[in-house]
Parts: structure tokens; C-alpha cells; sequence
């Protein structure tokens, strides 16, 4: 397990590898940052106009982002600046709302989720929409109090997606269709109130299991395509936030945190570190769009 130097993050968010960029990316909340690792291990930071909940690689170089007022394209300069261009803004996207978990399915469609940033507030108002060649579409799934755990299957036949607030803490699964990016037949696939933590960010490896950062419980935990817990990974900080796999052999696993607050915290929290969990991830299409 590897520290990143240099690097501590109120919410660390997102992280996502550019195999093309050979590096990886991802974001800190509240500080409208983002972040870049490369492989020889220097990071830096670019500051951005507006808080983004998440990012993913484009196939055409720049990211694309999940923000405060809609999905955008962004791109970084090597002289520190940042040019984004609004992509679409969901007509539901009101005050005290940002999108928040977001990746790409198999195909290189980027899905993104709103949520209500007052979590205390509980209010089930956020929605799940896709970002593809027909630009942003109108809400796929409605009803979520804080989205996250956005994975699929190595097939792509899978979709999954949790809501990690503490009154759901419920992982689903959905049924596909990779031809039209449509989702159906929702049902629960891990329900952590039988665990431990709430189901933060997530990656799918390459056996098909699913990893849930246990927000609040120091843990990554291991799905196997059928719903039954078959590993756990206790990280140094209390609130892991998400996790992805990337690295030439994709077998290196970066995490990202949050500040708990708490002193027992205090050293670890909001850091981002390097594991190797001994299984092989599967690389993340970037947003064909």
C-alpha cells in the first residue's frame, strides 16, 4: 500500500486511469480541483470554475465532468488553466444540487447522478442520466437520496448502482442493453445494513466482482456477480470514497477518501493511496461522445 505524496483531499472523488494519458485523474469536491498521477509518480492540480463530482477520460483527449451545473467538457493546460464547455444541464439540476458518482459503461456512454448536497436534508430527488451521441438524456432513474457505486459487468450486460446514504445503503443491479444504453429490471444486489459502512464508489474486476468503497467503515468490500460478500480490504482511513483499477497491467487499485473529522482520522483521512488487492481490473472505455 503506497501514500501518494503531496495530496490530501477534503473529498476525494472519482478517480479514473487514462490509459492513453498513462495517468490517472480525479477530483476533490469542495475544492473545485482536480488531480493528476502520472506514472512516474509527480502529481498536480488544476483549480476548476465550479465544484465537479466526478470526471472520466474522452477518446479525444480532456475529460469529461459531472459538475455543480451540468456535464461539461474539460480541458487542462500545461500552464495551469482550464477551458470548459457546457454539454448539458438536466432541467431538474436546481440550487443545492451537483451531480456526484459518475463513469463510462463498456461502450463509452458517461452516466452521472444528481444529488441534494445537504445529505442531512434526505431528499430523494436525485437522478441518473447518460451522456452519449444524443447528448444528455432525460432522468433513467429517479428517486435517489445520494447516487454512487456506477459499475458493469465485464460483458456489459450489468449495470450497477448504489445509494449511500444512510437511510438506503443499498447496492442494485439492472439488467443492459448495450445496444441503447437502457437499464431494466432493477433489483437489489447488496444491501450493506447487513455489512458494514455505506456503499461509496465502485469498480467491477476482471472475474466480474464488484468493490464497494464501505464509506465510514475503513473497508473495501468484494461482490461476486452473485450478491455474496467474499472479501474484505481494510484501508488506513475511515471513509473510502471510491476506487478503480488501472496501471499499464491493470492490477495497480487507486482509492480516494474524505475527511472524517475524527482524531483517529486525522493522519490518513482525505489521503489517496495505491494497493494491489491481487486481482486484475478491466480498463474503463473513455467517453466515445
Amino acid at each position: 500500500m503506497e501514500r501518494i505524496d503531496g495530496v490530501h483531499c477534503a473529498t476525494g472523488e472519482s478517480p479514473a486511469w487514462d490509459a492513453a494519458a498513462r495517468a490517472w485523474y480525479w477530483v476533490d469536491i469542495p475544492a473545485k480541483r482536480v488531480w493528476r498521477l502520472d506514472t512516474a509518480g509527480k502529481a498536480r492540480s488544476w483549480d476548476l470554475p465550479e465544484m465537479a463530482g466526478c470526471v472520466a477520460p474522452r477518446a479525444r483527449g480532456g475529460l469529461i465532468a459531472g459538475m455543480e451545473t451540468g456535464m461539461y467538457d474539460v480541458d487542462l493546460f500545461d500552464n495551469g488553466t482550464v477551458a470548459t464547455t457546457l454539454l448539458g444541464k438536466p432541467a431538474d439540476l436546481g440550487a443545492g444540487m451537483r451531480f456526484n458518482d459518475g463513469r463510462t459503461d463498456r461502450q463509452g456512454r458517461f452516466w452521472s447522478g444528481t444529488m441534494f448536497m445537504d445529505m442531512a436534508a434526505a431528499k430523494d430527488i436525485g437522478q441518473l442520466y447518460r451522456y452519449d451521441g444524443n447528448g444528455l438524456s432525460q432522468p433513467v432513474v429517479s428517486g435517489l437520496l445520494t447516487q454512487n457505486g456506477l459499475s458493469w459487468s465485464p460483458d456489459g450486460k450489468t449495470m450497477y448502482l448504489s445509494d449511500s446514504h444512510p437511510k438506503s445503503r443499498l447496492v442494485w443491479a439492472f439488467d443492459y442493453d448495450t445496444a441503447t444504453g437502457i437499464p431494466s429490471n432493477r433489483r437489489v444486489f447488496a444491501n450493506l445494513a447487513d455489512h458494514v459502512g455505506r456503499p461509496d464508489g465502485a469498480v467491477v474486476d476482471a472475474d466480474g466482482c464488484y468493490w464497494i468503497c464501505a464509506n465510514d467503515a475503513g473497508a473495501l468490500l468484494r461482490f461476486t456477480p452473485q450478491g455474496k460478500l467474499d472479501r474484505r480490504i481494510d484501508v488506513p482511513f475511515a471513509k473510502p470514497s471510491m476506487c478503480t483499477f488501472g496501471g499499464p497491467d491493470l492490477r495497480t487499485m487507486i482509492v480516494t477518501s474524505i475527511v472524517s473529522g475524527k482524531p483517529e482520522d486525522a493522519e490518513w483521512g482525505g489521503s489517496v493511496i495505491l494497493l494491489n488487492p491481487g486481482v486484475q481490473g478491466l480498463a474503463d472505455a473513455s467517453c466515445a461522445f
